[in-house]
């Protein structure tokens, strides 16, 4: 069975999705059509029933025809604390891509995609952020969260902790790190250096198009039903659809069907200010890290 030997593990929102579309279509890798799989960090309060090994190979990789890279891209891998040992101890000479984007920027380009997906139900960012101390009490969660941790924003974007798991079970060489600002910039040199770093023909080129747009949900129903389908019509899809990554797709094709890509307001500049004073020394942490210049991170 074919088993992935890379992983781009995160950050979210943060280039990751487009970084996997374009990986993809390189001949000599082989990435699922399903992002997001999170086989991987056992301690994620993920509500859905954890895959055997055995199912997420089969579900996910059985489409894979000899390729030199076969890969897994799962954003939650970078924030749950137990992914990285659990993927170490899966393929301990896999590659790693951590991909990390200005964690304000970030942090609301995610509050908009939760809004979305219906993991968040506050409207206001600010009052989002704000009420991550009652989240962890137990208070003011959403009825359709995935699972609480995802809500406890600061934690998700202290990147420098994060990095250091990996660099601590796979050592810095086979874990490579690049900055959204880059990727944004001169997205095919960032592409390259991927290529690289995997050991596959940098010199394959593709159109780089934008693939993850902000997006809005024109009906919330239909989004809900399609997020967490009733046991039979899940239990029927499978009788006259036989593989999950045939159901997935079509799946996210009617996702796409109930959205609109509107423009991101811009933020608060107050609240951005703020925010970015407050995170100002963990870019300090991550910069001694990655010994990288975030210094236009620290400013509003």
């Amino acid at each position: 069975m074919v088993k992935p030997n890379f992983f781009v593990v995160g950050a979210l929102k943060s280039g990751t999705t487009a970084m996997c579309e374009y990986l993809g279509r390189h001949p000599e890798i082989f990435i699922p059509s399903s992002k997001e799989i999170n086989y991987f960090g056992s301690d994620m309060g993920v509500r859905l029933p954890r895959l055997t090994e055995a199912q997420y190979l089969e579900w996910h990789y059985s489409e894979a025809t000899g390729e030199k890279r076969v890969g897994d891209g799962s954003v939650w891998y970078l924030y749950t604390q137990f992914a990285a040992a659990e993927i170490r101890e899966f393929a301990p000479d896999a590659r790693i891509v951590i991909m990390l984007r200005n964690p304000v920027a970030a942090l609301y380009s995610l509050h908009s995609q939760f809004l979305y997906t219906g993991d968040e139900d506050l409207q206001d960012f600010g009052e989002a952020m704000a009420a991550e101390p009652d989240r962890k009490a137990g208070r003011r969660m959403p009825p359709g969260t995935s699972f609480p941790e995802m809500l406890y924003y600061r934690e998700v974007a202290s990147y420098t902790d994060q990095v250091r798991r990996f660099h601590d079970q796979f050592g810095p060489d086979q874990v490579e790190v690049h900055l959204f600002d880059d990727f944004v910039r001169d997205t095919g040199a960032v592409y390259r250096s991927i290529l690289r770093f995997l050991g596959v023909d940098p010199g394959f080129t593709t159109r780089f198009q934008v693939v993850n747009p902000n997006k809005e949900i024109r009906n919330r129903g239909i989004q809900d039903f399609l997020k967490t389908p009733p046991a039979w019509i899940r239990k029927m899809a499978r009788s006259v659809m036989p593989g999950y990554e045939r159901r997935e797709r079509l799946r996210r094709r009617m996702i796409g069907w109930n959205t609109r890509n509107p423009a991101r307001p811009a933020m608060d500049p107050s609240l951005k200010e703020r925010l970015t004073l407050e995170f100002a020394p963990e870019v300090k942490r991550l910069e001694t890290l990655l010994g990288r210049d975030l210094s236009r991170w620290r400013s509003p």
